[in-house]
């Protein structure tokens, strides 16, 4: 197909729309470890996590073997008022950077929670409605999720508790009055209204907080009410199963005009956009039917890829959630303060951490004044406001198309813009008033953050 012959914006039809979520682990070899309880140490099976997830969710997190999931009518046509997003060619940008390089990226910013969260936490209400459930609680940490998930449980008429990192709760008034709209509860983490909240404040009286701190709060706040459990917005693998929509309506709009990307990039803090655009390729990759490159990009200030250690640790600040083996910066870790709220978590999701140690994946870590930079560069020419997450993708874009404009390679990059800017606006302001920092943490940090690692 000749390249005129290629949209600007590339559109599925609602009928093209996957039916199934992609469940990878079913084609990894090595299959990430299993969740072992914090108190035996010993893994844990559906039974020790109902107690805390949706019996449902329960089973798909464990499932490590089906390679192809049903996506229930209600969520597909929840899905529809948004869904397929489309998958654009950045032409305007590729004449500015004067590139041979094909950059395409795979929008998730067009619903009003302004974020790819939307996908999985449709799916996570609507386990919880059918389970008979009052109501979830949950952290966020920019928002994304909080907004996210406000939403789903207002269609499904569910309680929404959310505890939200303590600096994104003061930097985002507006993201915090969304999830109010829509009849959440917000309150700011770490805070005095659970045990956990009140033992990390007498601990870190001048916390920014953080999304482990987050977590240990709503996982305490789920166990104590009846009728409710704990949701999660990262991490687990039950969200990147949710969170394939992304990657396998990317390959198929790709597919529609042979079209194959050299590289795929994707923001990563805890792993459910990363994942969920690559899951696909790398399904691939794993069946050795094609290769690709795939680049996870985190903020220096929290690189748990590429300063972090793979060893089983806790998902939470307050050491009450199942253990994970995954790559991390130790539980512990309190992360400077940053405005990509959404990607300051100590650890990784098990799955990319898994296929990050066996060379499935790269990974780049990249400063705060750098990634408003490239977000800047790119609004100007593509029109659209990214999200801090967003731009740490869109900075590494921007660098692998700058080589191939030096080497002349025609390579196609494709990256993954999770969301919008415009609740991140003061982030921008302080950008433009070069107040921004950038805080990597030294080596004696994170040596601190990982001397608590339990000992398995």
């Amino acid at each position: 197909m000749k390249q005129q012959e290629i949209p600007y914006k590339i559109y599925l039809e609602e009928q093209e729309m996957p039916k199934e979520w992609y469940n990878v682990r079913a084609d990894m070899q090595k299959k990430p470890a299993p969740l072992l309880n914090p108190e035996t140490l010993q893994p844990m099976g559906a039974k020790d996590l109902e107690g805390v997830f949706c019996a449902e969710l329960v089973k798909q997190e464990l499932d490590d073997n089906t390679a192809f999931i049903q996506i229930p009518d209600r969520i597909r046509d929840f899905y529809m008022m948004y869904r397929p997003s489309p998958l654009i060619r950045a032409y305007c940008l590729e004449e500015k950077m004067q590139t041979p390089a094909k950059i395409y990226y795979k929008f998730e910013g067009n619903n009003t929670s302004g974020s790819h969260k939307l996908n999985s936490a449709i799916a996570q209400a609507y386990y919880a409605k059918e389970q008979g459930l009052k109501g979830v609680t949950t952290e966020t940490g920019a928002g994304q999720w909080g907004t996210a998930l406000s939403m789903a449980c207002a269609y499904f008429e569910l309680d929404c508790q959310v505890f939200m990192v303590k600096l994104s709760h003061e930097q985002k008034p507006f993201r915090r009055e969304v999830m109010r709209t829509y009849g959440a509860s917000v309150t700011p983490s770490p805070s005095l209204d659970t045990e956990i909240g009140r033992k990390i404040l007498a601990e870190y009286p001048d916390t920014n907080g953080s999304l482990g701190c987050a977590i240990s709060e709503a996982v305490e706040a789920a166990v104590k009410q009846d009728g409710y459990r704990y949701v999660l917005g990262s991490v687990l693998n039950q969200v990147l199963l949710h969170q394939s929509i992304i990657g396998l309506e990317t390959k198929l709009a790709l597919d529609k005009y042979d079209i194959h990307p050299d590289m795929i990039i994707g923001c990563s803090g805890g792993g459910s956009n990363l994942g969920g655009l690559i899951s696909p390729f790398v399904g691939e990759k794993l069946r050795g039917e094609a290769d690709y490159r795939i680049i996870a990009v985190e903020p220096a200030s929290c690189p748990s890829f590429t300063k972090g250690v793979f060893a089983y640790d806790y998902c939470d600040t307050g050491m009450v959630t199942p253990l994970s083996k995954m790559y991390t910066l130790g539980s512990r870790f309190m992360p400077a303060a940053s405005h990509a709220g959404g990607l300051r978590y100590h650890g990784m999701s098990s799955i990319l951490s898994q296929l990050y140690a066996d060379g499935m994946m790269e990974a780049r870590a990249v400063g705060q004044r750098e990634i408003f930079e490239a977000a800047e560069q790119f609004a100007r020419c593509e029109g659209i406001l990214p999200a801090p997450e967003s731009s740490h993708a869109i900075k590494v874009a921007l660098d692998e198309a700058q080589k191939c404009k030096e080497t002349g390679e025609e390579k196609t990059i494709l990256f993954g813009l999770t969301g919008t800017g415009y609740f991140d606006l003061m982030a921008y302001g302080k950008y433009h008033d070069h107040q921004l920092s950038d805080h990597v943490p030294t080596d004696a940090e994170i040596q601190a953050g990982l001397a608590g690692l339990p000992k398995v």
